[in-house]
């Protein structure tokens, strides 16, 4: 069976690490996949390279993981630029502590700073205020004590933390890509098809 329009999620990508050899989170690589698909357009010949680096390997093993690692690149692609604003990071889920998930964001931040940081100054200078705040927020998130207990304040907290994390990225991808999600466009009752 093709995987090519099954949705990947957390788990699916951290077998098909598991499968190169790499106990590493997904959670870093999804960071900066974010940022570079925000800052670089980064094509899926790229992302596959930048993967294969960072698990160690010259190329995927095989035509289901490589299918599996371009899929998570493209479903990212289509979150980050659908109207619907329905991005959300690869993260552990509920089927992981509480620890372990606040792990996975800090990973996740740390990867998508690293892409900003690795930009420069020059696409900041563009950016909204907003758009500052919010990535400025997100360092505070790549040094997070990730020590917590499984209690309900924990969870809104990181609950909370996470969603930041969907924002920032949302707002870096929609600044960088004006037009992409067409969101102004659907209140618009111009654009709208007469009846």
């Amino acid at each position: 069976m093709s995987l090519i329009n099954e949705r990947q999620d957390f788990s699916d990508i951290a077998d098909t690490f598991l499968l190169h050899g790499s106990m590493q989170s997904p959670a870093f690589l999804d960071g900066r996949l974010c940022a570079s698909l925000a800052l670089h357009d980064l094509s899926a010949e790229a992302w596959l390279e930048t993967v294969c680096e960072n698990l160690g390997v010259e190329q995927p093993r095989d035509e289901p993981s490589a299918e599996r690692l371009l899929g998570w690149r493209r479903q990212t692609v289509e979150a980050l630029s659908a109207s619907e604003m329905n991005y959300e990071p690869l993260l552990p889920d509920d089927l992981f502590s509480l620890s372990e998930r606040a792990q996975g964001l800090k990973e996740w931040a740390q990867g998508f700073l690293e892409v900003i940081e690795d930009a420069g100054e020059a696409p900041r200078k563009k950016w909204s205020e907003a758009l500052r705040e919010a990535v400025d927020d997100l360092k505070g998130l790549a040094t997070i004590d990730t020590d917590l207990d499984d209690d309900p304040e924990n969870e809104n907290d990181l609950f909370a933390l996470t969603e930041h994390a969907r924002m920032a990225a949302m707002m870096l991808y929609t600044e960088q890509h004006p037009g992409q999600p067409q969101v102004e466009k659907v209140d618009d009752p111009e654009t709208q098809p007469k009846h």
